[in-house]
């Protein structure tokens, strides 16, 4: 990705900027209008603008307005001819971070480059800390994570909390998905009313439609009186549906009716009852492959399909591991009230390198034993009872593990680009993947 967005309408001017950046390791895009250079800023653009105040059709004035109404904090400078000085002096007023003259200093150019940069980096780095404040200040279930998996999976979810929004939630087993849904409830105007949850796949075919829609009494051998359905006593709150790919199809037919029409009708009735229920639907199979198959309802796959949240598994985020588990380790101290002895590096170190098949619900569960049984409920080696993190390491184990974490972290924050990631490491094409297949990763699994 770019760090700077050059826009300049002579093909000359722009492949001497390409050239100049590119010996000083800045990552440039050029651009032959503003139009075009648009398509690439938006609000979590990491780099700043360059351009020309002369151009045809979208001059440099119009397109730091354009930018402005993006996202204010994006550096934009100027470069200009010495009649323009006037103008530019106006577009800093406008809200351009600085102009520069041609014919421009080679030095001078660069230094200001760098300058808008560090500040650009800054306003992102004061934005993110915010928004994590305002979580922390928030009542009920926390988020916890500063990886940019976990940073992607908020931003996504921020939005669209005061609003009734249907959620899917896509993750591994283990991975979140009740977690987030319950986070979504409890900071949404939806509060106060119930959360109310059912896992698809735990009741039995011939049961989960009463559980669902409720039945009057007499409806079916067994129905003594009558029940109110999970939809009906979420009314006013959110309905979180588990394993939904397990839901039997033909329930799936009435469950897009409920959404449709937001109305209810218990088995055994012709009453029809009214309801205003937010849905958040947690799978962790892939719903479109199922829908294409036939598998699962495609209607009701859109119609839930509204915003779509990709839950990371733990071992694309291991940066939050020692978190997570100093987090867990609290809960399980205080619930049996015992202490809670902090990981040394050494253990933590240890921690991020363990794979984790069973993701967040594992590393709560070894959490939980070793606040109970303290570091012997490290010793085991095997993925059912946790990582083996209390035998001596070598200090070629200890540079393995810290290279990974680099490496881990690197691609997260380039979203899987090699050459990012070439740039952010130091190191050499071919040194990038050798040590890649060396620690089993794929730049796949960190791409958006």
């Amino acid at each position: 990705m770019a760090s700077v967005i050059f826009v300049d309408d002579d093909p000359d001017i722009r492949s001497l900027m390409e050239q100049t950046l590119t010996l000083e390791d800045i990552p440039v895009g050029c651009f032959e209008d503003g139009p075009s250079a648009l398509k690439q800023v938006h609000p979590e653009f990491e780099g700043i603008v360059l351009c020309d105040y002369n151009m045809p059709g979208m001059d440099g004035l119009e397109l730091l307005q354009q930018i402005r109404s993006i996202d204010a904090d994006i550096p934009v400078i100027l470069l200009t001819g010495q009649g323009d000085i006037s103008t530019a002096v106006s577009a800093m007023q406008l809200g351009a971070y600085d102009f520069i003259e041609k014919p421009f200093d080679h030095e001078e150019l660069i230094e200001l480059l760098r300058h808008a940069l560090e500040k650009r980096h800054l306003a992102l780095e004061n934005r993110r800390l915010k928004a994590q404040l305002r979580h922390l200040a928030r009542p009920g279930p926390r988020m916890l994570g500063d990886s940019v998996a976990m940073q992607r999976v908020m931003a996504t979810i921020d939005p669209v909390l005061d609003i009734s929004a249907n959620v899917l939630l896509h993750g591994e087993t283990g991975s979140g998905k009740d977690a987030l849904a319950r986070y979504i409830h409890e900071n949404s105007p939806r509060s106060s009313h119930n959360f109310v949850a059912i896992n698809c796949g735990a009741v039995p075919e011939n049961l989960i439609e009463s559980e669902l829609f409720g039945h009057e009494a007499g409806a079916f051998t067994g129905a003594d009186k009558r029940r109110i359905g999970k939809i009906e006593h979420a009314h006013m709150g959110t309905l979180f549906l588990d394993e939904l790919e397990s839901m039997p199809m033909p329930l799936q037919v009435k469950l897009l009716r409920v959404l449709e029409e937001q109305r209810v009708e218990r088995l055994g009735s012709n009453q029809i009852v009214d309801v205003d229920v937010r849905i958040i639907a947690a799978t962790k199979a892939d719903l479109k492959a199922l829908s294409d198959k036939g598998e699962f309802r495609s209607d009701l796959y859109y119609r839930l399909n509204v915003v779509k949240v990709d839950i990371p598994p733990l071992r694309a985020r291991k940066e939050d591991v020692p978190k997570l588990f100093h987090h867990f380790a609290l809960i399980a101290a205080a619930r049996y009230d015992r202490e809670s002895v902090p990981l040394d590096a050494r253990q933590a170190t240890r921690l991020m390198q363990h794979s984790w098949p069973g993701n967040v619900r594992e590393l709560r569960n070894l959490a939980e034993r070793y606040v109970l049984l303290g570091p012997a409920a490290l010793e085991e080696g095997d993925s059912a009872s946790g990582p083996n993190i209390t035998g001596r390491q070598t200090l070629s184990e200890m540079m393995d593990g810290f290279e990974r974490s680099a490496i881990v972290s690197a691609l997260n924050t380039c979203h899987g680009s090699i050459k990012d990631t070439m740039v952010q490491l130091g190191i050499a094409r071919k040194t990038l993947y050798d040590k890649m297949k060396k620690h089993g990763l794929d730049k796949a699994q960190f791409k958006d």
